[in-house]
């Protein structure tokens, strides 16, 4: 089993299986928002981002996954988009459980000014929801609480692998 987890970061293969997890996520994502006609808010759509940051480490890992660098800069953006999908699952969950008009979310999407995502593609950034209002819920848990879950599942996956890669069996080939 400590082979197979060796092995698995230097695998084009485990990489695409990264990115194509959470491509699954976004479209999902965009089923509840299309199909269904649930409406995203402000903490939905940064945690959609925080998922496609996801894919794009599984995209970049996949490149060159025998060479260190390139290794660990997807590391890095695994380890980014995973800690902060799940600081804003969190954050999201405690708007909805406290449910006081001190906790809320923005209006409009705090993207960069030189780079307005939310109005260049708004099918996939636009918020219209809102932050505080529960609309699905799956064995009583809402989508913000069943996102947690998810980035915590990325948050510990990753660290699965780069600790077993940091074994002193392993020499610290990350």
């Amino acid at each position: 089993m400590l082979t197979f987890l060796h092995a698995l970061p230097e695998s084009r293969k485990a990489w695409l299986s990264l990115a194509a997890v959470a491509t699954i996520f976004e479209l999902i994502a965009l089923y509840f928002q299309h199909v269904m006609g649930l409406a995203p808010c402000i903490m939905c759509i940064y945690q959609r981002t925080a998922v496609l940051g996801v894919v794009f480490a599984g995209l970049l890992g996949a490149i060159a996954p025998k060479q260190l660098i390139v290794r660990l800069m997807a590391y890095g953006l695994w380890a980014f988009s995973a800690i902060k999908g799940l600081m804003l699952a969190l954050e999201h969950v405690k708007i909805q459980v406290t449910q006081s008009p001190f906790f809320s979310c923005e209006f409009r999407p705090n993207f960069t000014h030189t780079i307005p995502v939310d109005e260049w593609i708004p099918f996939f950034f636009k918020a219209d929801g809102d932050c505080a209002s529960i609309s699905w819920t799956f064995l009583n848990w809402s989508m913000s609480q069943w996102m947690v879950v998810v980035f915590a599942a990325f948050c510990v996956s990753l660290a699965i692998v780069v600790l077993n890669r940091l074994r002193p069996s392993n020499q610290f080939k990350i």
